[in-house]
């Protein structure tokens, strides 16, 4: 037995069944059972997804840039939620395969990770980079929840931003949490884009920039609010209530990253912002925006804030 980050003692972690289990609805509490299922009837009914960003080589750059932002709060995350060596983690969404190399990381060679997508152009990249990192232990798979299957439950299984593109956030968790063990961990790391995004001393391109992105994908995402209402999702898909944290990206000055991730986001999105009316072309001026905001906020000797991430995990 080792203990977790709250002093809880853990099985080791290779200690798993032989076959995945659903949750399922039993007495007239409606307390939550276990039933064998085949592995091929795991998560069925969740419906597309909606990813808004697509997966030009462009987006695809940027989401291995914004995922060095991200890194800190999603390694709290998976520490959080109790990884450790030898643990087999499933990562929901993957792309790029950042989260998914960074489970590799803290699994090590015992362990496992593998990372499922829908896209193959950016699990060819996903691929690439754990050939190229040296991480054997992990694997890409084309797939959904909807269809993925695997003989042997996860010890682990994570997502990041990926309630914000289904229409069902509640389908969705009832899914990923067949592929965990019995006592498995569920793990969610989703943004938040109900809020303004700051900075002091206020930087008025930052602000209109910032909200241009919040409002597009208020318009656009199936879930925008997903990140908010992580309680009231686990709950209603029957899990247990999750454990949660919020952190949020700080930066400024001549090396912050953030220039970039807004610059970034904005091209990406700029053809559903023109359509939305949210900004014209010419009002966005994408092709010197990044440069714009740095200055800006290097003359105003500003904070900024990128926008607030809210992690929640549970076991299952």
């Amino acid at each position: 037995m080792e203990e977790n980050l709250h002093g809880e003692n853990r099985p080791h972690a290779k200690k798993r069944l032989a076959s995945p289990t659903a949750l399922n609805r039993s007495g007239k509490g409606g307390a939550l059972t276990r039933r064998e299922i085949s592995p091929r009837s795991v998560a069925s009914g969740v419906g597309e997804a909606t990813y808004i960003l697509g997966h030009s080589p462009a987006e695809i750059r940027r989401l291995i840039d914004q995922a060095a932002i991200l890194r800190p709060t999603t390694e709290r995350l998976l520490r959080s939620a109790g990884i450790e060596p030898g643990m087999r983690v499933l990562d929901l969404g993957c792309g790029a395969g950042d989260v998914a190399l960074l489970a590799g990381k803290l699994v090590g060679a015992s362990g496992s990770v593998v990372g499922i997508d829908r896209n193959a152009e950016v699990l060819a990249v996903a691929r690439k980079r754990a050939q190229a990192g040296g991480f054997p232990q992990v694997a890409f798979m084309d797939a959904s929840v909807d269809t993925f299957a695997d003989p042997v439950p996860f010890d682990l299984v994570i997502g990041r931003y990926v309630l914000v593109h289904q229409a069902d956030p509640v389908a969705f968790l009832r899914a990923a949490a067949r592929f965990a063990r019995p006592a498995g961990t569920l793990a969610l790391h989703e943004l938040v884009l109900s809020r303004p995004i700051h900075s002091l001393p206020e930087v008025a391109l930052w602000q209109q920039a910032a909200e241009w992105l919040l409002t597009t994908f208020r318009a656009e995402a199936p879930s925008p609010d997903a990140a908010g209402r992580l309680i009231e999702h686990f709950s209603r898909a029957g899990l247990p209530q999750p454990k949660l944290f919020s952190e949020t990206p700080i930066g400024g000055g001549d090396e912050a990253p953030h220039y970039a991730w807004l610059a970034g986001v904005a091209r990406t999105l700029l053809p559903r912002m023109a359509r939305l009316g949210v900004a014209s072309e010419e009002t966005v001026g994408i092709d010197t925006l990044e440069r714009r905001l740095k200055s800006a906020v290097i003359e105003a000797r500003s904070q900024i804030e990128g926008p607030a991430q809210i992690c929640a995990w549970a076991s299952v």
